[in-house]
This record gives C-alpha cells, sequence and structure tokens, in this order.
C-alpha cells in the first residue's frame, strides 16, 4: 500500500502538478502586473485595519488563521526533509515558488471574498473554494469534490503528519521508546487539541491571534543566532543553494528525487499558495474591498516562506552539519541548533515544533468546519454533529504519531495535490473577475484611503455580500 501511495505522490507531482503550479502562478504574476512586488507596501498598510462590527473577523485575525495553518511543523521539518533528501538546491525552488504563489494567494483569497456569504444568525461571513466554483463556475460537483478533498487533507493528511512530525522531535532524548513514546506525544497532543476545539471556533481565532507573531518570532530569533555565529559562512551557503538549484544534470538524470520537486514539494506544503485552503479564512474577513483581503493574504506566503522556512534553511546550512537522509526531519535542524546552543539546541526545537504543531492543527480544524458546514447544505451541523466529527480529527491525530514517515508524508502530499488540482484552474477561468476587481481597486486608491466594493461597478449580480 505504501509503494502505491509513494507511486501515485510521484506522477502527481511530476510532471502534473509541476507544470500546473508553475504556469499558474506565473500567468497570474504577468496579469496582475506582479501585483506581490508593487502592493507589498500598500498590503502592509491595510493589515491593522480594523472590521465594521467589533464583532467581526478583522483582516489581521483571518491573516493569522491562515498563518497559523502555513506556519507550522513544514517550517522545520518539511525544510529539513527537502533539503536531506532534494539537496541544498531545494531551497531555491522553495523561495521561487513563493515569489511567483503569492499572486495565486491574491487571486484565490480576493475571489473567495467576492464569493463570500453572510451567516444571518451570527453576522459574520464565510466562504471559500467551494462557493466560488459553485456560484461563478455553476459546478456542484467540482465544489463538492474540493470539499472532500480538503476535509482529508486537513482532518487527515495534514493532521497526521503534523502529529507525526512533533513526536520526531523527542527522538535525540534518551528517554525516548519507539514501541511507547509516540502513543504518549500522540495522546497528549489530541488531548490538548480537543480542550481548545470543543471551546469553539470563535476561541480558535483569539488563540491563533496570539500564539502565531510570538511563536515566530522567537523562532526567527533563535535563527538569526545561529546565523551570526556562523556568519562567515553564509556567502558560500547562498552560492551551493544556487549552484544546486541549477545542477540540471543531478535534475532530471532523477526528477521525482531532485532539489527542483522536493523544494516544490515541501513549498507548497509549508505555504500552501493555490492550494485552496487560506480562502476560507479570508472570506470570514470583515472589509471594505475583497482585493484588501488579497492582498493581506500575499504576507502569509512571504512570512512562511521566505521568512520562516528561509531561517531554517540558512541556519541548517551554514551550521557545518552535513545533511544526510539519517537526519531528515527534526534532527537535522536540532543538530544545528546544537553547534550555537548546545543541549539547549534540541529543547528549543521541541518547544517550538510543539507550538507550531498546536496552532497548525487548531488552524486546520477551522477549515474542517467551514467544509463540513458547506456539505451540511452551507449550515453549521447541529453541536452533536460537529462534537462527534471534532472527536475523529482528535483521534486522527493520535494515529499520525504513530503511523511511518513515508506514509504520512505520501498521504498529505496526495490529498494537498488533489486540492490544488481543482482550485487552481478554477482562478484560472475566474481570473479575469479578479483582475477587474484589482483595476477598480487602484483607480478608488488614487482619490480615497478606503475603497469600497460594489458587484455592479465590475458587471456582477447575485451575490450575497456586495450588491
Amino acid at each position: 500500500m505504501l509503494e502505491i501511495l509513494k507511486d501515485i505522490d510521484s506522477i502527481m507531482y511530476y510532471p502534473i502538478l509541476l507544470v500546473v503550479l508553475g504556469f499558474a502562478a506565473l500567468y497570474f504574476t504577468l496579469r496582475t502586473r506582479f501585483v506581490q512586488v508593487r502592493h507589498f507596501k500598500e498590503s502592509l498598510r491595510i493589515i491593522f485595519e480594523k472590521p465594521s462590527d467589533d464583532r467581526a473577523v478583522s483582516s489581521f485575525q483571518a491573516l493569522m488563521v491562515s498563518t497559523a495553518s502555513r506556519v507550522g511543523t513544514g517550517n522545520i521539518v518539511g525544510v529539513s526533509t527537502a533539503i536531506c533528501l532534494g539537496g541544498p538546491g531545494a531551497v531555491f525552488w522553495m523561495w521561487l515558488l513563493a515569489f511567483f504563489g503569492a499572486s495565486s494567494a491574491f487571486m484565490e483569497s480576493t475571489l473567495a471574498q467576492i464569493y463570500k456569504k453572510k451567516n444571518k444568525e451570527t453576522g459574520g461571513y464565510f466562504g471559500g473554494p467551494a462557493y466560488y466554483i459553485e456560484q461563478a463556475l455553476h459546478s456542484k460537483f467540482f465544489a463538492g469534490a474540493f470539499v472532500i478533498f480538503l476535509i482529508l487533507t486537513y482532518g487527515v493528511g495534514f493532521n497526521m503528519l503534523c502529529s507525526y512530525n512533533l513526536q520526531s522531535t523527542f527522538i535525540e532524548y534518551s528517554f525516548y521508546d519507539a514501541k511507547i513514546t509516540p502513543y504518549i506525544i500522540g495522546a497528549i497532543l489530541a488531548l490538548l487539541v480537543a480542550v481548545v476545539i470543543f471551546g469553539g471556533g470563535k476561541r480558535i481565532v483569539h488563540i491563533t491571534e496570539i500564539v502565531v507573531p510570538v511563536m515566530g518570532i522567537l523562532y526567527v530569533v533563535a535563527s538569526l543566532i545561529v546565523l551570526f555565529a556562523h556568519a562567515s559562512i553564509i556567502p558560500s551557503v547562498v552560492k551551493l543553494v544556487i549552484h544546486d538549484a541549477f545542477n540540471f544534470k543531478a535534475i532530471f538524470s532523477g526528477m521525482a528525487g531532485s532539489c527542483m520537486i522536493y523544494g516544490i514539494k515541501r513549498g507548497l506544503y509549508s505555504n500552501e499558495a493555490g492550494v485552496g485552503s487560506a480562502p476560507n479564512a479570508s472570506a470570514s474577513a470583515d472589509v471594505t474591498h475583497p482585493v484588501k483581503q488579497g492582498l493581506v493574504q500575499m504576507l502569509s506566503v512571504y512570512i512562511d516562506t521566505l521568512l520562516l522556512c528561509s531561517a531554517t534553511a540558512i541556519m541548517c546550512l551554514s551550521s557545518g552539519i552535513l545533511p544526510s537522509v539519517k537526519l531528515s526531519g527534526a534532527p537535522y535542524v536540532q543538530n544545528a541548533l546544537a553547534t550555537v546552543f548546545g543541549k539547549f539546541g534540541p529543547i528549543f526545537i521541541t518547544a517550538a515544533m510543539i507550538l507550531f504543531a498546536f496552532t497548525t492543527l487548531i488552524g486546520n480544524l477551522y477549515y474542517i468546519d467551514n467544509a463540513v458546514a458547506y456539505l451540511n447544505k452551507k449550515k453549521v451541523p447541529g453541536k452533536k454533529t460537529m462534537q462527534f466529527i471534532h472527536l475523529i480529527c482528535v483521534l486522527v491525530i493520535f494515529a499520525g504519531a504513530i503511523i511511518p514517515m513515508d506514509a504520512a508524508w505520501a498521504l498529505a502530499d496526495i490529498s494537498m495535490g488533489l486540492m490544488t488540482l481543482i482550485n487552481l484552474p478554477a482562478c484560472f477561468l475566474l481570473s479575469s473577475t479578479v483582475i477587474k476587481a484589482l483595476k477598480d481597486y487602484e483607480q478608488q486608491r488614487q482619490y480615497v484611503e478606503h475603497p469600497v466594493f460594489k458587484a455592479k461597478s465590475i458587471n456582477l449580480e447575485g451575490l450575497d455580500c456586495w450588491d
């Protein structure tokens, strides 16, 4: 079974997803005239805007929910695995995917805002790819398929992988017992997540709003300390990354296991640009114009890959510790930190992984709630039904700690790939709508500080929130 999963995984990423991701990211970048560069300063300006209703989810809160899902164990274990198995050049392909992929993040999140729905009971908003696929493309089949793949990805694949990655950080400790420790770690993590999710979705938003920035800052600070300690090596490290990234003989002699494919796989797993996950959080934000949330969501990709993933990669490669298959995962990062922090290095990574895993899991389950609501005729199921679903998710988290590493990665890669193969073509077909909205925003911005969107301004009708 494991070999079948690995074969599907290899074919899906090369050549299918390699072509789809590359074409979409480049196309969106050109059509928006490099929106990720032109409006970077604007995205920073609007990130802290407050919603019109104090009870509504702010643009910043929606960003933190999506970042909580993006920023996680992938920033540590995903980067380490890519380098150890694909080579240092994988880092370059992560950077490239993030830069161009930011335009994909802008497209999907703007679409989620345009086609979002209003919750008449709470006054809040909800939406995501399933909603714009159904309403704009008139395809309930693909909308439903996307939701099912989302549940499999975030409720099963990513949560199992996240749980496995966390327990793997304890391998470096003397007390680790392969037959017992994974069960203990899985049980503790599942219990902690259960305490949060049974408290309700709003609590998830508040927790991630506080924890995500703190954990990101602490991790970057630790990485910078290691970088300064090995500052003289950094130029040669960057040179190594670039050289290995363009070692085409090595790339094409074994494409599926090359630095390019590992960089794309782990980069996509980490920043999720174009996957269709972040739009579910983006739709909940209360903003005056859909483009605002699209611009804000670009920042999540930069935070995740260009900041945190780069911190991990350069820290590891400048530490003097040679990457190897044996060190793949958390051990490589732990050994890198130990060159400066000694025995405290592995402990710090374990603490960071606990925070990363925890916020990733609750961010993922926020998406699950929205997906289940869509399948239930766009209404949140009753309390008992949701408790049952959350219980299953908690059990999956426990199971993830005890499955083999290859199985965890393969399941996550395949389910994520299926989501992407539905979402990106949908974004491509609806790209003209986003371009019109972007032009409307840019025209208004010349005269007012806070542009206001009206559906009729770009010839749209029947929208829940913008008529």
